[in-house]
């Protein structure tokens, strides 16, 4: 191998998934894929020990996920060059991820020459952005962050608990979950429960399961 390979970890839940990435960059003269796995603990270690240039991870892992998984790293490796690889295109997703310092933001269904480019130029000290990406993030930069009670909050409303249900799953009064709920409808810009949980799934705030 030349001293310019780019020496890569990939991290993503489905095995089929990471087995096309490390056929597709096997192919390229520069790039050698020296691990990977299917979960955020095991990347953090895995990243420890083999030290890769850039690591391609993707967000919903099991135990813990690609921006905690990120967080984790960069905690011991701030240097560390990561490029989230996602199906989740939403604007909290997104932005979440650049936060957790991703240098580059890419969805599945990306192509082939676009995954190589970006591996490159994240390698290169760079960190590009697909417009569409770069849209959404300028958008969701633009709005109030949401404090982690308003999150527990919104988490609970996509569930359809009632005041009182929430309440007594957080452990506060409901006059405590009623003013939650104002600042939460103010900062998404809607009037009712039921659109503060739509704007919050179709932002990414909240995925359906969790």
């Amino acid at each position: 191998m030349p001293s310019t390979t780019i020496r890569l970890l990939i991290v993503d839940d489905h095995p089929a998934f990471r087995m096309g990435l490390v056929a597709l960059l096997g192919d390229q003269h520069d790039m050698q894929v020296v691990a990977e796995c299917g979960d955020g603990r095991t990347a953090v270690e895995l990243f420890r020990l083999e030290r890769p240039d850039v690591v391609l991870m993707d967000l919903r892992l099991p135990g813990l996920s690609g921006v905690e998984a990120i967080i984790a790293i960069r905690k011991n490796h701030p240097d560390a060059r990561v490029i989230v690889v996602t199906t989740f295109d939403q604007d909290e997703d997104i932005y979440r991820a650049m936060q957790s310092g991703a240098k580059s933001y890419l969805l599945k269904d990306s192509t082939k020459d676009e995954i190589v480019g970006t591996i490159r130029s994240v390698h290169s000290g760079q960190a590009p952005l697909p417009p569409v990406v770069a849209e959404r993030l300028t958008k969701r930069m633009q709005r109030p962050n949401l404090t982690p009670r308003e999150i527990e909050i919104l988490q609970h409303l996509v569930k359809g608990h009632s005041n009182k249900e929430i309440a007594a799953g957080l452990s506060i009064s409901e006059d405590t979950v009623k003013s939650h709920l104002k600042a939460l409808f103010a900062k998404l810009e809607v009037q009712d429960r039921t659109a503060a949980a739509i704007s919050a799934i179709q932002q990414g705030i909240v995925h359906l399961g969790e």
